[in-house]
């Protein structure tokens, strides 16, 4: 994991934190090919240039941000936004479902949208798996 990602983990309150390295590590365990970096000033996953999952503490929780989430049609996960992103939050690590995060991992490397291009096509997403 990026060292700017451990940073960031490490940046937060105990509980919050534990969430995060939580998240890391089934990423990282995931999609080992996944390139990690702290984007928009939280961690997140890149295939190929193209923004997976990331997450990051908001408020009152720590989001888990899939890019193209919507599209995977599984129960855990909220629309997030106007393009194609869906969500899960969590206020303490014992919430996190390890089997469904697993799923939604493995969708996250099948089912793709172009994020990477999408100023490029003023604002349009194109499926590219």
């Amino acid at each position: 994991m990026n060292r700017d990602s451990v940073r960031y983990n490490a940046a937060q309150a105990a509980a919050d934190r534990k969430i995060c390295d939580l998240l890391a590590k089934l990423i990282e365990q995931h999609l080992p090919e996944a390139e990690n970096k702290v984007w928009h000033a939280h961690p997140v996953w890149f295939l190929d240039g193209n923004p997976i999952v990331g997450y990051s503490k908001l408020k009152d929780c720590v989001r888990l941000l899939f890019w193209s989430g919507q599209s995977f049609e599984e129960d855990g996960l909220t629309v997030e936004g106007k393009f194609k992103a869906a969500d899960a939050r969590y206020t303490s690590s014992d919430q996190v479902d390890v089997k469904a995060l697993g799923r939604w991992l493995k969708k996250s490397r099948d089912i793709q949208w172009d994020y990477k291009n999408i100023v490029r096509r003023k604002g349009r997403l194109e499926r590219l798996k």
